[in-house]
Protein backbone atom coordinates (compact mmCIF):
# COMPACT_ATOMS: atom_id res chain seq x y z
CA UNK A 1 0.00 0.00 0.00
CA UNK A 2 1.67 3.12 -1.18
CA UNK A 3 4.77 0.67 -1.46
CA UNK A 4 6.50 3.71 -3.64
CA UNK A 5 6.41 6.33 -1.24
CA UNK A 6 7.52 4.52 2.16
CA UNK A 7 9.80 2.00 0.62
CA UNK A 8 13.04 4.16 1.49
CA UNK A 9 11.68 4.13 4.97
CA UNK A 10 10.79 0.47 5.77
CA UNK A 11 14.29 0.24 4.56
CA UNK A 12 15.67 3.17 6.89
CA UNK A 13 17.13 2.55 10.17
CA UNK A 14 15.06 2.36 13.31
CA UNK A 15 14.43 4.79 16.73
CA UNK A 16 13.38 7.51 18.16
CA UNK A 17 16.77 9.41 17.40
CA UNK A 18 15.21 9.60 13.86
CA UNK A 19 12.59 12.82 13.49
CA UNK A 20 9.83 12.15 10.66
CA UNK A 21 8.67 15.64 10.40
CA UNK A 22 5.52 16.93 8.68
CA UNK A 23 4.72 20.12 7.29
CA UNK A 24 0.59 20.72 7.82
CA UNK A 25 -0.63 22.55 4.68
CA UNK A 26 -0.43 20.92 1.42
CA UNK A 27 1.52 18.29 2.95
CA UNK A 28 -0.81 16.22 5.11
CA UNK A 29 -3.69 18.72 4.51
CA UNK A 30 -4.98 19.63 0.62
CA UNK A 31 -4.90 23.00 0.58
CA UNK A 32 -5.04 25.69 3.41
CA UNK A 33 -6.34 25.14 6.61
CA UNK A 34 -6.60 28.33 7.52
CA UNK A 35 -9.21 29.46 5.24
CA UNK A 36 -11.19 26.40 6.55
CA UNK A 37 -10.71 27.63 10.07
CA UNK A 38 -11.76 30.93 9.64
CA UNK A 39 -14.60 29.85 7.48
CA UNK A 40 -15.96 28.07 10.37
CA UNK A 41 -15.01 31.18 12.94
CA UNK A 42 -17.20 33.61 10.75
CA UNK A 43 -20.42 30.85 10.79
CA UNK A 44 -19.98 30.06 14.05
CA UNK A 45 -20.81 33.56 15.29
CA UNK A 46 -17.82 34.46 17.68
CA UNK A 47 -15.86 36.42 14.88
CA UNK A 48 -16.45 40.25 15.84
CA UNK A 49 -16.44 43.23 13.45
CA UNK A 50 -12.85 44.53 14.18
CA UNK A 51 -11.51 41.34 13.45
CA UNK A 52 -13.73 40.46 10.28
CA UNK A 53 -12.10 43.58 9.19
CA UNK A 54 -8.18 43.02 10.30
CA UNK A 55 -8.12 39.61 8.51
CA UNK A 56 -10.21 40.86 5.43
CA UNK A 57 -7.04 43.65 5.39
CA UNK A 58 -4.11 41.18 6.15
CA UNK A 59 -5.01 38.86 3.73
CA UNK A 60 -5.64 41.21 1.12
CA UNK A 61 -2.27 43.30 0.93
CA UNK A 62 -0.27 39.55 2.22
CA UNK A 63 -1.52 38.60 -1.31
CA UNK A 64 -0.56 41.78 -3.20
CA UNK A 65 2.90 41.59 -1.67
CA UNK A 66 2.51 44.78 0.32
CA UNK A 67 3.01 43.12 3.41
CA UNK A 68 4.76 39.67 3.85
CA UNK A 69 3.97 36.87 6.39
CA UNK A 70 5.28 38.61 9.61
CA UNK A 71 3.36 41.50 9.01
CA UNK A 72 0.03 39.69 8.11
CA UNK A 73 0.35 37.27 11.12
CA UNK A 74 0.92 40.61 13.51
CA UNK A 75 -2.59 41.99 12.36
CA UNK A 76 -4.68 39.44 12.41
CA UNK A 77 -3.44 38.45 15.90
CA UNK A 78 -3.89 41.82 17.15
CA UNK A 79 -7.45 41.53 16.13
CA UNK A 80 -7.86 38.34 18.70
CA UNK A 81 -7.26 40.51 21.41
CA UNK A 82 -9.21 39.63 24.52
CA UNK A 83 -11.17 36.75 22.65
CA UNK A 84 -11.05 33.53 24.89
CA UNK A 85 -8.86 30.75 23.97
CA UNK A 86 -11.38 28.05 24.43
CA UNK A 87 -13.18 29.79 21.42
CA UNK A 88 -10.74 28.65 19.09
CA UNK A 89 -9.86 25.85 20.41
CA UNK A 90 -13.84 24.89 19.84
CA UNK A 91 -13.26 26.44 16.50
CA UNK A 92 -10.42 24.04 15.81
CA UNK A 93 -12.29 21.11 16.27
CA UNK A 94 -15.47 22.31 14.67
CA UNK A 95 -12.90 22.78 11.51
CA UNK A 96 -11.40 19.27 11.26
CA UNK A 97 -14.64 17.48 12.46
CA UNK A 98 -16.54 19.60 9.44
CA UNK A 99 -13.60 20.14 6.57
CA UNK A 100 -10.22 18.97 7.61
CA UNK A 101 -11.20 15.27 8.24
CA UNK A 102 -11.86 14.41 4.71
CA UNK A 103 -8.73 16.34 3.53
CA UNK A 104 -5.93 14.52 5.37
CA UNK A 105 -4.27 12.49 2.06
CA UNK A 106 -4.17 8.91 2.44
CA UNK A 107 -0.79 9.20 1.16
CA UNK A 108 0.71 11.28 3.98
CA UNK A 109 -1.31 8.85 6.60
CA UNK A 110 1.01 6.06 4.54
CA UNK A 111 4.16 7.91 5.39
CA UNK A 112 3.11 8.73 9.20
CA UNK A 113 2.26 4.99 9.54
CA UNK A 114 5.95 4.47 8.08
CA UNK A 115 7.90 5.99 10.11
CA UNK A 116 5.66 4.88 13.19
CA UNK A 117 6.52 1.50 12.35
CA UNK A 118 10.06 2.07 12.26
CA UNK A 119 9.96 3.90 15.99
CA UNK A 120 10.59 7.48 14.59
CA UNK A 121 9.94 10.28 16.14
CA UNK A 122 6.81 12.44 14.71
CA UNK A 123 6.09 16.14 14.76
CA UNK A 124 4.10 18.25 12.84
CA UNK A 125 5.91 21.58 12.28
CA UNK A 126 3.75 24.28 10.92
CA UNK A 127 3.28 28.08 10.85
CA UNK A 128 -0.50 27.25 11.52
CA UNK A 129 -1.43 27.71 15.11
CA UNK A 130 -2.04 25.02 17.05
CA UNK A 131 -5.76 25.48 17.21
CA UNK A 132 -5.86 24.41 13.69
CA UNK A 133 -3.24 21.59 14.02
CA UNK A 134 -3.97 19.96 17.71
CA UNK A 135 -6.92 18.24 16.45
CA UNK A 136 -4.86 16.46 12.85
CA UNK A 137 -2.11 15.58 15.29
CA UNK A 138 -4.39 13.64 16.65
CA UNK A 139 -5.98 12.00 14.19
CA UNK A 140 -2.91 10.96 13.10
CA UNK A 141 -1.18 10.21 16.04
CA UNK A 142 1.43 12.60 15.92
CA UNK A 143 2.47 13.56 18.97
CA UNK A 144 4.93 16.22 19.12
CA UNK A 145 3.13 19.88 17.67
CA UNK A 146 5.79 22.81 16.82
CA UNK A 147 3.78 26.06 15.55
CA UNK A 148 3.52 29.86 15.84
CA UNK A 149 2.40 30.44 19.46
CA UNK A 150 -0.38 32.62 20.41
CA UNK A 151 0.11 34.72 23.92
CA UNK A 152 -2.65 33.61 26.36
CA UNK A 153 -3.30 35.31 30.23
CA UNK A 154 -5.84 34.09 32.28
CA UNK A 155 -7.09 32.04 29.48
CA UNK A 156 -7.42 35.43 26.88
CA UNK A 157 -5.52 36.24 23.90
CA UNK A 158 -3.72 38.98 24.67
CA UNK A 159 -2.74 39.93 20.68
CA UNK A 160 0.28 39.18 20.62
CA UNK A 161 2.86 36.24 19.46
CA UNK A 162 5.14 34.49 21.35
CA UNK A 163 8.57 35.27 19.15
CA UNK A 164 9.82 33.51 17.08
CA UNK A 165 7.03 32.70 14.64
CA UNK A 166 7.35 29.28 12.95
CA UNK A 167 7.86 30.26 9.95
CA UNK A 168 11.55 30.03 7.67
CA UNK A 169 14.41 30.03 10.23
CA UNK A 170 12.15 30.12 13.20
CA UNK A 171 10.94 26.58 11.69
CA UNK A 172 14.43 25.21 11.57
CA UNK A 173 15.14 26.82 15.34
CA UNK A 174 12.32 24.99 16.24
CA UNK A 175 13.15 21.68 15.02
CA UNK A 176 17.08 22.24 16.44
CA UNK A 177 15.08 22.74 19.82
CA UNK A 178 12.78 19.04 19.16
CA UNK A 179 16.32 17.70 18.35
CA UNK A 180 17.96 19.20 22.13
CA UNK A 181 15.10 18.14 24.04
CA UNK A 182 14.14 14.85 22.31
CA UNK A 183 17.69 13.71 21.02
CA UNK A 184 16.98 13.75 17.65
CA UNK A 185 20.11 13.11 15.09
CA UNK A 186 18.67 16.02 12.49
CA UNK A 187 21.54 14.49 10.00
CA UNK A 188 19.23 10.96 10.36
CA UNK A 189 15.52 13.04 10.31
CA UNK A 190 13.26 13.46 7.95
CA UNK A 191 11.42 16.54 6.97
CA UNK A 192 8.43 16.74 4.23
CA UNK A 193 6.68 19.61 3.06
CA UNK A 194 5.59 22.20 -0.02
CA UNK A 195 6.85 25.75 0.26
CA UNK A 196 9.90 26.83 -0.90
CA UNK A 197 10.31 28.91 2.39
CA UNK A 198 10.62 26.17 4.35
CA UNK A 199 14.81 25.95 2.52
CA UNK A 200 16.13 26.43 6.28
CA UNK A 201 14.86 23.55 7.43
CA UNK A 202 15.00 21.80 4.63
CA UNK A 203 19.02 21.77 4.69
CA UNK A 204 19.44 20.63 7.61
CA UNK A 205 17.99 17.73 7.86
CA UNK A 206 18.93 14.40 6.25
CA UNK A 207 16.24 13.60 4.50
CA UNK A 208 14.85 16.48 2.52
CA UNK A 209 11.31 15.58 0.99
CA UNK A 210 9.09 18.45 -0.99
CA UNK A 211 5.46 17.18 -1.24
CA UNK A 212 3.26 19.10 -4.21
CA UNK A 213 5.95 21.32 -4.12
CA UNK A 214 5.41 24.90 -5.26
CA UNK A 215 7.32 26.13 -7.95
CA UNK A 216 10.64 27.47 -6.33
CA UNK A 217 11.01 24.62 -4.09
CA UNK A 218 10.35 21.71 -7.29
CA UNK A 219 13.53 23.72 -9.16
CA UNK A 220 15.82 23.25 -5.91
CA UNK A 221 14.65 19.77 -5.74
CA UNK A 222 15.26 19.07 -9.19
CA UNK A 223 18.97 20.84 -8.81
CA UNK A 224 19.65 19.21 -5.90
CA UNK A 225 18.28 15.70 -6.92
CA UNK A 226 15.60 15.53 -3.88
CA UNK A 227 12.71 13.35 -4.35
CA UNK A 228 9.34 15.21 -5.34
CA UNK A 229 6.16 13.47 -5.22
CA UNK A 230 3.07 14.62 -5.89
CA UNK A 231 -0.30 13.64 -4.19
CA UNK A 232 -3.47 12.75 -6.20
CA UNK A 233 -6.41 15.90 -5.57
CA UNK A 234 -9.16 15.12 -3.73
CA UNK A 235 -11.66 17.39 -5.16
CA UNK A 236 -15.14 16.12 -5.59
CA UNK A 237 -16.29 15.95 -9.47
CA UNK A 238 -18.92 14.72 -11.58
CA UNK A 239 -17.50 11.37 -11.66
CA UNK A 240 -17.01 10.87 -8.05
CA UNK A 241 -20.96 11.98 -7.73
CA UNK A 242 -21.60 9.49 -11.01
CA UNK A 243 -20.01 6.47 -9.15
CA UNK A 244 -21.69 6.89 -6.07
CA UNK A 245 -25.02 7.56 -7.78
CA UNK A 246 -24.68 4.21 -9.66
CA UNK A 247 -23.71 2.48 -6.10
CA UNK A 248 -26.65 3.69 -4.54
CA UNK A 249 -28.75 2.87 -7.64
CA UNK A 250 -28.00 -0.58 -7.67
CA UNK A 251 -29.78 -1.26 -4.36
CA UNK A 252 -33.33 -1.36 -5.85
CA UNK A 253 -32.14 -4.13 -9.09
CA UNK A 254 -30.07 -5.95 -6.48
CA UNK A 255 -33.02 -6.69 -4.06
CA UNK A 256 -35.20 -7.74 -7.32
CA UNK A 257 -32.54 -9.94 -8.41
CA UNK A 258 -33.02 -12.03 -5.10
CA UNK A 259 -36.89 -12.03 -5.95
CA UNK A 260 -37.10 -15.28 -8.70
CA UNK A 261 -35.24 -17.41 -6.16
CA UNK A 262 -38.30 -17.17 -3.76
CA UNK A 263 -40.76 -18.12 -6.77
CA UNK A 264 -39.30 -20.41 -7.56
CA UNK A 265 -39.34 -22.15 -3.61
CA UNK A 266 -35.44 -20.61 -2.63
CA UNK A 267 -35.29 -19.86 0.99
CA UNK A 268 -35.22 -16.61 2.36
CA UNK A 269 -31.48 -16.75 2.98
CA UNK A 270 -30.77 -18.06 -0.54
CA UNK A 271 -32.91 -14.98 -1.83
CA UNK A 272 -30.35 -12.88 0.82
CA UNK A 273 -27.90 -14.64 -1.25
CA UNK A 274 -28.23 -13.26 -4.47
CA UNK A 275 -28.92 -9.99 -2.88
CA UNK A 276 -26.19 -9.39 -1.23
CA UNK A 277 -23.71 -10.88 -4.03
CA UNK A 278 -25.46 -8.96 -7.07
CA UNK A 279 -24.94 -5.45 -4.65
CA UNK A 280 -21.32 -5.81 -3.45
CA UNK A 281 -20.39 -6.82 -6.80
CA UNK A 282 -22.10 -4.08 -8.46
CA UNK A 283 -21.25 -1.21 -6.29
CA UNK A 284 -17.70 -2.33 -6.03
CA UNK A 285 -17.51 -1.93 -9.79
CA UNK A 286 -19.34 1.40 -10.06
CA UNK A 287 -17.20 3.22 -7.69
CA UNK A 288 -13.89 1.47 -8.48
CA UNK A 289 -13.16 -0.39 -5.37
CA UNK A 290 -10.62 -3.20 -5.44
CA UNK A 291 -9.79 -5.73 -2.58
CA UNK A 292 -6.70 -6.90 -1.73
CA UNK A 293 -7.11 -10.07 1.10
CA UNK A 294 -4.67 -11.72 3.11
CA UNK A 295 -5.84 -14.69 4.72
CA UNK A 296 -8.82 -15.12 2.62
CA UNK A 297 -9.02 -19.14 3.43
CA UNK A 298 -10.03 -18.02 7.17
CA UNK A 299 -12.59 -16.25 5.24
CA UNK A 300 -14.63 -20.29 4.24
CA UNK A 301 -12.71 -22.38 6.91
CA UNK A 302 -14.64 -22.18 9.65
CA UNK A 303 -18.34 -21.44 9.76
CA UNK A 304 -21.02 -20.15 10.69
CA UNK A 305 -18.65 -17.77 12.68
CA UNK A 306 -19.21 -14.45 14.39
CA UNK A 307 -16.90 -11.85 11.77
CA UNK A 308 -15.56 -9.09 13.65
CA UNK A 309 -14.42 -6.07 11.51
CA UNK A 310 -13.15 -2.17 12.11
CA UNK A 311 -15.56 0.26 10.98
CA UNK A 312 -14.10 3.45 9.68
CA UNK A 313 -16.43 4.24 6.19
CA UNK A 314 -19.66 3.41 4.85
CA UNK A 315 -17.95 1.37 2.19
CA UNK A 316 -17.43 -1.64 4.66
CA UNK A 317 -20.81 -2.56 4.08
CA UNK A 318 -19.87 -3.66 0.55
CA UNK A 319 -16.37 -4.45 1.66
CA UNK A 320 -18.33 -6.75 4.08
CA UNK A 321 -20.46 -8.08 1.17
CA UNK A 322 -17.45 -8.95 -1.13
CA UNK A 323 -15.88 -10.82 1.43
CA UNK A 324 -18.47 -12.72 2.94
CA UNK A 325 -20.53 -13.44 -0.01
CA UNK A 326 -23.46 -15.71 1.29
CA UNK A 327 -25.23 -17.33 4.37
CA UNK A 328 -24.48 -14.14 6.36
CA UNK A 329 -26.19 -11.13 8.42
CA UNK A 330 -25.50 -8.17 10.02
CA UNK A 331 -26.63 -5.80 13.03
CA UNK A 332 -27.51 -2.47 12.70
CA UNK A 333 -29.33 0.40 14.94
CA UNK A 334 -32.96 0.50 14.07
CA UNK A 335 -32.38 3.79 12.59
CA UNK A 336 -30.76 2.44 9.58
CA UNK A 337 -33.78 0.24 8.93
CA UNK A 338 -35.62 3.52 7.94
CA UNK A 339 -34.02 4.55 5.27
CA UNK A 340 -35.22 4.03 2.03
CA UNK A 341 -33.09 1.82 -0.33
CA UNK A 342 -30.30 1.30 1.72
CA UNK A 343 -32.73 0.23 4.81
CA UNK A 344 -34.33 -2.32 2.38
CA UNK A 345 -30.94 -3.79 1.31
CA UNK A 346 -31.00 -4.42 5.15
CA UNK A 347 -33.99 -5.70 6.06
CA UNK A 348 -33.66 -8.38 2.60
CA UNK A 349 -30.01 -9.48 3.97
CA UNK A 350 -31.31 -10.27 7.15
CA UNK A 351 -30.36 -7.76 9.29
CA UNK A 352 -31.04 -7.47 12.95
CA UNK A 353 -31.76 -4.25 13.97
CA UNK A 354 -31.49 -3.01 17.57
CA UNK A 355 -32.25 -0.12 19.97
CA UNK A 356 -29.76 1.40 21.04
CA UNK A 357 -31.59 3.73 23.67
CA UNK A 358 -33.03 0.89 25.41
CA UNK A 359 -30.60 -1.48 26.46
CA UNK A 360 -33.35 -3.76 27.55
CA UNK A 361 -34.67 -4.17 24.09
CA UNK A 362 -31.30 -4.02 22.68
CA UNK A 363 -30.37 -7.24 24.35
CA UNK A 364 -33.32 -9.32 23.65
CA UNK A 365 -33.18 -8.19 19.97
CA UNK A 366 -29.86 -9.84 19.36
CA UNK A 367 -31.29 -12.95 20.60
CA UNK A 368 -32.63 -14.02 17.11
CA UNK A 369 -28.83 -13.51 16.18
CA UNK A 370 -27.92 -16.21 18.26
CA UNK A 371 -30.19 -18.70 17.02
CA UNK A 372 -29.27 -18.05 13.26
CA UNK A 373 -25.82 -18.62 14.14
CA UNK A 374 -26.54 -22.17 16.17
CA UNK A 375 -28.63 -22.50 12.30
CA UNK A 376 -25.78 -21.91 10.37
CA UNK A 377 -25.85 -18.44 9.37
CA UNK A 378 -22.64 -16.56 10.33
CA UNK A 379 -23.02 -13.04 11.96
CA UNK A 380 -20.64 -9.66 10.83
CA UNK A 381 -21.09 -6.92 12.82
CA UNK A 382 -18.54 -4.09 13.67
CA UNK A 383 -17.55 -4.08 17.78
CA UNK A 384 -16.84 -0.52 17.76
CA UNK A 385 -20.22 -0.14 17.61
CA UNK A 386 -20.14 3.03 14.86
CA UNK A 387 -17.66 4.54 12.67
CA UNK A 388 -14.79 5.19 14.74
CA UNK A 389 -14.26 8.88 15.18
CA UNK A 390 -10.46 8.94 13.88
CA UNK A 391 -8.04 6.24 12.08
CA UNK A 392 -6.85 5.27 15.41
CA UNK A 393 -8.88 1.93 16.55
CA UNK A 394 -11.95 2.47 19.20
CA UNK A 395 -13.13 0.73 22.10
CA UNK A 396 -14.66 -2.91 21.94
CA UNK A 397 -18.49 -3.64 23.13
CA UNK A 398 -18.62 -6.43 24.24
CA UNK A 399 -22.16 -7.68 22.26
CA UNK A 400 -20.66 -9.87 19.35
CA UNK A 401 -18.21 -12.04 21.75
CA UNK A 402 -20.99 -12.43 24.51
CA UNK A 403 -23.11 -13.89 20.77
CA UNK A 404 -20.17 -16.19 19.66
CA UNK A 405 -19.45 -17.66 22.88
CA UNK A 406 -23.68 -18.67 23.32
CA UNK A 407 -23.98 -20.22 19.72
CA UNK A 408 -20.10 -22.14 20.63
CA UNK A 409 -18.65 -20.85 17.32
CA UNK A 410 -15.89 -18.50 16.38
CA UNK A 411 -14.60 -15.26 16.35
CA UNK A 412 -12.79 -14.29 13.03
CA UNK A 413 -11.24 -10.92 13.16
CA UNK A 414 -11.33 -9.06 9.77
CA UNK A 415 -8.60 -6.22 9.67
CA UNK A 416 -9.59 -3.51 7.23
CA UNK A 417 -6.69 -0.84 6.61
CA UNK A 418 -7.60 2.30 4.55
CA UNK A 419 -11.18 2.21 3.88
CA UNK A 420 -10.61 6.07 4.29
CA UNK A 421 -9.28 5.90 0.83
CA UNK A 422 -12.87 4.95 -0.32
CA UNK A 423 -14.71 7.79 1.25
CA UNK A 424 -12.80 10.14 3.33
CA UNK A 425 -14.47 10.92 6.99
CA UNK A 426 -16.69 13.99 6.32
CA UNK A 427 -17.60 12.99 2.71
CA UNK A 428 -20.65 11.08 1.50
CA UNK A 429 -18.90 10.36 -2.15
CA UNK A 430 -16.61 7.12 -2.74
CA UNK A 431 -13.89 7.45 -4.78
CA UNK A 432 -11.97 4.53 -6.50
CA UNK A 433 -9.45 2.90 -4.13
CA UNK A 434 -7.80 -0.30 -3.81
CA UNK A 435 -8.48 -1.71 0.12
CA UNK A 436 -6.22 -4.07 1.57
CA UNK A 437 -7.41 -6.55 4.25
CA UNK A 438 -6.08 -8.79 6.52
CA UNK A 439 -8.64 -11.70 7.85
CA UNK A 440 -7.03 -13.49 11.14
CA UNK A 441 -7.59 -17.14 11.92
CA UNK A 442 -10.46 -17.93 13.56
CA UNK A 443 -10.29 -17.93 17.80
CA UNK A 444 -12.01 -21.11 19.29
CA UNK A 445 -14.51 -19.71 21.80
CA UNK A 446 -14.58 -22.76 23.52
CA UNK A 447 -13.67 -22.71 27.56
CA UNK A 448 -14.63 -18.80 27.35
CA UNK A 449 -17.26 -17.62 29.91
CA UNK A 450 -19.04 -14.39 30.77
CA UNK A 451 -16.41 -13.55 33.60
CA UNK A 452 -13.27 -14.00 31.35
CA UNK A 453 -15.26 -11.82 28.56
CA UNK A 454 -13.62 -8.53 28.91
CA UNK A 455 -9.62 -10.43 28.50
CA UNK A 456 -11.00 -12.17 25.52
CA UNK A 457 -12.15 -8.95 23.84
CA UNK A 458 -8.72 -6.79 25.02
CA UNK A 459 -6.84 -9.52 23.25
CA UNK A 460 -8.53 -9.39 20.24
CA UNK A 461 -8.43 -6.12 20.18
CA UNK A 462 -4.60 -6.73 20.38
CA UNK A 463 -4.89 -8.64 17.48
CA UNK A 464 -6.52 -5.59 15.85
CA UNK A 465 -3.97 -3.11 17.05
CA UNK A 466 -1.22 -5.31 15.70
CA UNK A 467 -2.56 -5.91 11.96
CA UNK A 468 -3.24 -2.14 12.22
CA UNK A 469 0.18 -0.92 13.09
CA UNK A 470 -1.11 0.77 16.06
CA UNK A 471 0.23 1.10 19.36
CA UNK A 472 -1.00 -0.52 22.33
CA UNK A 473 -2.72 1.29 25.36
CA UNK A 474 -5.44 3.14 26.41
CA UNK A 475 -8.71 3.94 24.26
CA UNK A 476 -8.32 6.79 22.05
CA UNK A 477 -10.14 9.51 23.76
CA UNK A 478 -13.76 10.74 21.89
CA UNK A 479 -13.83 13.63 20.00
CA UNK A 480 -17.03 16.19 21.42
CA UNK A 481 -19.75 16.89 18.71
CA UNK A 482 -19.15 20.03 16.44
CA UNK A 483 -20.75 23.29 17.29
CA UNK A 484 -22.42 25.32 15.44
CA UNK A 485 -21.28 28.43 17.58
CA UNK A 486 -18.22 28.72 19.96
CA UNK A 487 -19.19 30.39 23.05
CA UNK A 488 -18.40 33.78 23.68
CA UNK A 489 -18.05 34.25 27.08
CA UNK A 490 -13.86 34.82 28.54
CA UNK A 491 -12.81 32.12 31.24
CA UNK A 492 -10.62 33.00 33.32
CA UNK A 493 -7.31 30.61 34.00
CA UNK A 494 -3.98 31.19 35.12
CA UNK A 495 -1.37 33.00 32.98
CA UNK A 496 0.14 31.11 30.05
CA UNK A 497 1.50 31.09 27.05
CA UNK A 498 0.70 28.28 24.35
Amino acid sequence: MYGHLTESIDRSAAGPHIGALFDLDRTLLEGFSVFAFLQQRLMSGTMTPREMQANAAAFANYSLGKTGFSGMLATTTRALRGVAEKSLEEVGEDTFENNLASRIYPEARALVEAHRRKGHTLAIISSATRYQIAPVAQELGIEHVLCTRLEVVDGVFTGEIVPPPCWKEGKAEAARELARTHGLKLEKSYFYTDASEDLPLLEIVGHPHPLNPDRELALIAERRDWPVHRFAKRKTGFSETLRTGLAYGGMLPAILAGVPVRLLGGSARQAANVTIATWSDFASAAIGLDIRIIGREHLWSRRPAVFVFNHQSAADVMIIGRLLRQDFTGIAKIEASRALLSGTLLKAAGTVFIDRADRGKALEALQPAVEALRNGTSLAIAPEGTRSETAALGAFKKGAFHMAMQAGVPVVPIVIHNALDVQPKGESVFRPATVYVEVLAPIATTGWSARGIDKHVAEVRDLFLRALGQPAGPTPPKRRAPRKAAARSVTRRKAART
